[in-house]
């Protein structure tokens, strides 16, 4: 991950006392669920329930659980089956996957599933959709019940089908039994999930809001014209809305959000040599760094971390969304210390002030 400081603009009144307004940018949480060396994927999923409560009362906007398979560092391989608890245990926080890999699965029980979280939690469930497989190949192919040939390619016709099962527009065909999805009046709020010019693309071909995962391409603001270009107004919305997800971390002084990134720096290296690991220590991870400094900058020349102090996270966070002219930033860290992380998006909320926001919205 590439680290980038961003130093704050400092306001100030005429009596020289720093201001700090509220920000109009939504912030927002995609969690991962790391594992910590030394804890479990058990341990892993209640913290994510935790920071999800703890995000709900920071005033962050939505709060999303990613889908990874066959990965020790990360926990979570059913995000509709953790949205329920954090659902459950929050209470204005809207929660959703980031994302369901659609390839995976039937669309019908895609919309099933969030069609049931929807009925359940009125007006807060999103269903954010990706394309990538979120594991290796082998374990891709273990999650196909038909293994003696590749899936069909076939992403955006699912998600044509998906859409049609949610708003209940399909047309009665072999497959289709309209009207059928069993939370319905309520739906969940569709989100296409992207790292690509082709996800762009398809996200406004389908009228459906886009949000640009910058902390897998950090090159990705060059694709939002196509977003705007091919954008059609739908039932889902009727003007273009990005969004991207950004590497943070904040803490009490600069040195410490490096020493904090290390872990996901070591993690992410090993990954790319085809080594799973759970997320390491902070000790351990310098150490590893010490004795692999090549194979560390190569990383951190590829993948954009803003880190730093609560204003230095801000300026960085506001840079992005200027970028990608993006109205919502979702912010996503891998720290081995879960209190360490929970006091990352504490700072952060602070600098946004999101409790600020929130009173005013309420």
């Amino acid at each position: 991950m590439h680290c980038c400081h961003y130093r704050s603009m400092v306001l100030e009144n005429s009596n020289g006392k720093t201001l700090n307004p509220a920000s109009p940018l939504k912030i927002s949480v995609l969690d991962q669920s790391p594992v910590a060396q030394g804890s479990s994927g058990s341990q892993a999923l209640h913290n994510s329930i935790d920071l999800a409560r703890l995000a709900d009362e920071l005033g962050y906007y939505r709060y999303w659980v990613a889908e990874h398979h066959g990965t020790p560092g990360l926990a979570c391989a059913s995000p509709e089956v953790l949205i329920g608890p954090i659902a459950a245990t929050t209470s204005r926080i809207r929660v959703g996957s980031g994302g369901v890999m659609l390839p995976h699965y039937s669309a019908l029980k895609v919309a099933e599933n969030f069609s049931m979280l929807s009925g359940l939690f009125l007006g807060r469930i999103d269903l954010g959709l990706g394309r990538a497989a979120g594991t290796d190949p082998r374990t891709a192919l273990a999650l196909q019940r038909n293994r003696g040939q590749q899936p069909a390619d076939d992403f955006k016709e699912q998600m044509m089908e998906l859409l049609g099962r949610l708003s209940d527009t399909l047309p009665a065909g072999r497959f289709v039994k309209p009207g059928m999805l069993p939370g319905r009046p309520e739906v969940p709020e569709p989100w296409l999930l992207g790292s690509s010019p082709q996800s762009a693309v398809w996200a406004g071909e389908l009228g459906l809001p886009y949000m640009f995962a910058d902390f897998i391409n950090p090159g990705g603001a060059a694709y939002i014209g196509l977003y705007h270009e091919h954008f059609v107004p739908s039932v889902w919305i009727d003007r273009p809305r990005v969004g991207a997800a950004v590497w943070a971390i904040s803490a009490e002084s600069a040195n410490e959000a490096e020493e904090l990134a290390s872990s996901s720096r070591m993690l992410f290296a090993l990954l790319h040599q085809g080594q799973l690991i759970d997320v390491p220590s902070v000790d351990v991870a310098l150490q590893y760094a010490r004795e692999n400094a090549a194979g560390i900058q190569n990383l951190t020349s590829s993948r954009r971390a803003i880190l730093g102090t609560s204003a230095d996270v801000r300026a960085g966070i506001e840079a992005v969304a200027r970028d990608y002219r993006a109205e919502e930033v979702m912010v996503v860290s891998i720290v081995h210390s879960h209190r360490a992380r929970r006091k990352s998006y504490e700072l952060i909320a602070d600098a946004f002030q999101l409790r600020g926001s929130l009173a005013v919205s309420r």
